[in-house]
């Protein structure tokens, strides 16, 4: 008669291994992709979320002084804006008032994604007196986003 043997098989093969930590890291890498589209979206949010604060706080100071002001600082130290708001990625925001007659403004800022929120905003912000040479046309239309009254 003859003995059986049994063998103890305890653990997993190598290639089981290798198997299981490339699905890991194909899962890992489409989280981590999905995870900087939302960042970069939420970054965009905050930009145009500041945009229309400081068009608010824009419409105040042209109601007290039938002006706007010739630069966003002025803002602050007219106590319409407690602080000026500060981009997500340190990219400062473009503000042009118009010289000629202080009755307009552009305000702009790059987006770092092509979303429906460039919907609301306007293409091209050249106007009479140069308005939006500074604040919009350093930015691709696609991903600039730039506001007018």
């Amino acid at each position: 008669m003859k003995k059986i043997v049994k063998k103890n098989k305890k653990g997993f093969t190598l290639i089981e291994l290798l198997v299981v930590i490339a699905i890991i890291g194909i899962l890992a890498t489409i989280v981590l992709v999905s995870l900087n589209t939302a960042r970069q979206k939420a970054r965009d949010a905050r930009r145009i979320s500041d945009l229309r604060q400081v068009q608010l706080a824009l419409q105040m100071y042209y109601d007290s002084n039938s002006a706007y002001p010739s630069a966003l600082a002025d803002l602050v130290t007219s106590g319409f804006m407690s602080a000026a708001p500060v981009d997500p990625s340190n990219v400062a925001y473009g503000y042009d008032s118009d010289s000629c007659s202080n009755n307009n403004y552009t305000l702009g800022v790059g987006l770092e994604a092509d979303g429906t929120s460039l919907d609301s905003d306007i293409d091209t912000a050249t106007q009479d007196c140069g308005v939006g040479t500074v604040a919009c046309a350093d930015e691709d239309p696609t991903f600039g986003y730039c506001v007018q009254p």
